[in-house]
């Protein structure tokens, strides 16, 4: 006799799940085998020690149920036990808050938010470095159903532009300036309107959806202030903050990313409370945030990116960890001071911000004997940087993430015991709750283990969609779930992954995801340009570098420095070629297609 199997609304999302404590299956009962498929994945409450896996199919199981509760909610709860621990410390700002301070700040913004004619469903840019008040409007836009959307603080004009209009964005927040990027200026330039309307009812003919401009420090004519909204809710505000907490959903959006993805548009991943609650809460278990006394993670790693405010600010929310942010912008120098002076137990970062830390002339100065653990992702994480933490920094239990944007983002993790092996050689193992598969990039047939293919994930991890771009949204995700990562992988028996490259053309540049096609557009409106192509080229601190091949018009004659200059406040600075190589030919594929790709030993002798 086939037994019931309990069905719920997430039949896309997992196999096997437990759902408000009731175990639900949700692959395909198998008689021919007497075992649902589900018995066939791997349990990973504990690192893998039996070889379960027979094909490149994994699926985490786990004793752990999901959680399904909203951001708000989940902050809430941790206020609630620990009132008094410190949630985060800014050093650069001198600012200092517990969890019942934040929960207070949080409140009253929220209310300030609907004050200002946000409701349930708008989105809010947030424009800028690593600062108290980015962390702060990421937990008032979730209590307050509003959407955030994380814009990258290297924008150019029209960088910036393209996201604010793609995603409709209300109001954005943002400083007047960091370093040499002039936020309000751009605003300005953007939307002259401003200069005469009255502050938080903007009309603006190019963003005709944006209304309010928050300003963090210095007071702007048309802008508001962040005092303003921190003053604005009243008690009906409250009231009607506190009647939204049934409203909101943890299937909701809440925030959207930017990514490149497959195509060189850069698109909006969107990610609901569901999403990132669950991400934040099995990476923290896997690392051991759930049996840690306390941890006090050092963040350099920026907000706008899923490794920061997932892995920084979500875990905080949900595991009660305590957040250090050394500088507002990445400094190695100050980060290995904050691990010392704070005392750290944790540490995140990229690869090329962990080259950074372990090359600065007084290292051994340092006192890391706090310094437990650590997670390095963001970019494809040499195994030599790895051992060098080990040896350098002493951080013994450095793990390795792997993940995407649209997949909220962490998929793969090693465990903070694992090996040397498996910790420089591999991203570590599958998570909880989620499926993964290696197959053949053409057929899409599941490949045996340890054969290489395209990497596939399917669970609660994956995006609810590109924001307003359902065509894009159904290349990346198919009509059975499964989100198609475009790296190429291979997976063991254990269910640890291998990468090995990637389908995409993308560029990773420590940590930025660069897509060539993007740049290409780019530099195909200078006048003296017939062609362009952009490829990455490996760099030993960067992990890698742009490079962009250029055809000339005929008759036309230019330098690197010119057109470096051309680039110079269009696009963001990681974006601009670092080598400029002019060509008068491409390599061609056998159809007559030209290659992505330049002769390494031609790059070298331009860079010399």
């Amino acid at each position: 006799m086939i037994p019931k199997i309990a069905l719920c609304s997430r039949s896309l999302r997992s196999n096997c799940v437990f759902s408000r404590g009731v175990k639900v299956l949700q692959r395909p009962w198998t008689p021919q085998t007497g075992l649902p498929a589900t018995s066939r994945g791997i349990h990973v409450d504990s690192p893998p020690t039996t070889p379960t896996l027979t094909t490149s199919y994994a699926h985490g199981t786990t004793n752990a149920s999901l959680v399904h509760t909203t951001v708000g909610e989940t902050l809430l709860r941790t206020v609630e036990r620990w009132p008094d621990r410190e949630a985060m410390a800014f050093l650069e700002g001198g600012v200092r808050k517990t969890f019942a301070e934040f929960q207070q700040e949080v409140d009253r913004a929220a209310a300030g938010l609907l004050a200002l004619g946000l409701t349930k469903g708008d989105r809010l840019g947030m424009w800028g470095p690593n600062t108290y008040e980015w962390v702060l409007f990421q937990f008032a836009t979730a209590k307050a159903g509003i959407i955030l959307v994380s814009v990258n603080p290297a924008y150019q004009l029209q960088e910036a532009e393209y996201a604010l209009r793609k995603v409709g964005c209300k109001a954005i927040v943002c400083l007047t300036q960091f370093k040499t990027q002039k936020y309000c200026d751009m605003l300005r330039r953007l939307c002259p309107e401003i200069e005469t309307s009255s502050p938080g009812d903007i009309r603006s003919a190019r963003l005709p959806d944006l209304r309010s401009v928050i300003v963090l420090d210095s007071r702007q004519p048309g802008m508001l202030h962040f005092d303003d909204v921190m003053q604005a809710g009243g008690s009906q505000h409250v009231q009607q903050l506190q009647d939204l907490q049934k409203k909101i959903s943890f299937d909701d959006p809440i925030n959207i990313q930017f990514t490149s993805g497959t195509t060189g548009a850069p698109k909006g991943a969107t990610l609901s409370h569901f999403n990132i609650v669950n991400n934040a809460y099995t990476v923290g278990k896997r690392v051991g945030y759930t049996w840690r006394p306390h941890t006090r993670i050092c963040l350099p790693v920026p907000l706008y990116h899923c490794f920061g405010s997932v892995g920084g600010g979500i875990c905080m929310a949900v595991h009660g960890v305590s957040l250090v942010f050394p500088t507002a912008g990445y400094d190695g120098r100050a980060s290995i001071a904050a691990l010392e002076s704070e005392r750290c137990t944790f540490i995140y970062g990229t690869p090329t911000m962990y080259v950074d830390m372990i090359n600065q002339p007084d290292l051994a100065k340092y006192d890391f004997s706090s310094v437990e653990a650590g997670i390095m992702a963001g970019s494809p994480c040499p195994p030599e940087v790895v051992k060098q933490v080990i040896s350098l920094m002493g951080i013994k239990q450095i793990t390795i993430g792997y993940g995407t944007t649209e997949n909220s983002p962490v998929t793969f993790c090693a465990g903070p015991m694992d090996n040397m092996d498996r910790k420089s050689e591999t991203v570590g193992y599958i998570m909880d709750h989620m499926e993964a598969k290696i197959v053949n990039p053409t057929t899409g047939e599941v490949l045996p283990l340890g054969e290489l293919g395209e990497i596939m994930i399917r669970g609660y991890c994956v995006m609810l969609e590109y924001w307003n771009d359902r065509a894009k949204t159904e290349e990346c995700i198919t009509q059975s779930g499964w989100y198609k990562t475009g790296d190429i992988g291979s997976l063991d028996a254990y269910s640890y992954l291998r990468i090995e490259g990637r389908i995409k053309d993308m560029i990773i540049r420590g940590g930025e995801n660069i897509y060539p096609a993007e740049i290409e557009q780019f530099l195909h409106t200078h006048p003296k340009v017939k062609e362009a192509q952009v490829v990455g080229v490996q760099d030993s601190r960067m992990g890698e570098e742009v490079c962009a091949c250029i055809k000339l018009a005929d008759g036309e004659e230019c330098t690197p420095e010119e057109i470096k200059a051309y680039c110079k406040d269009q696009i963001a600075h990681f974006k601009i070629p670092r080598y400029i190589l002019f060509v008068t030919s491409y390599p061609l594929t056998i159809t007559g297609r030209s290659k992505r790709t330049i002769y390494v030993t031609r790059l070298r002798s331009s860079w010399d």
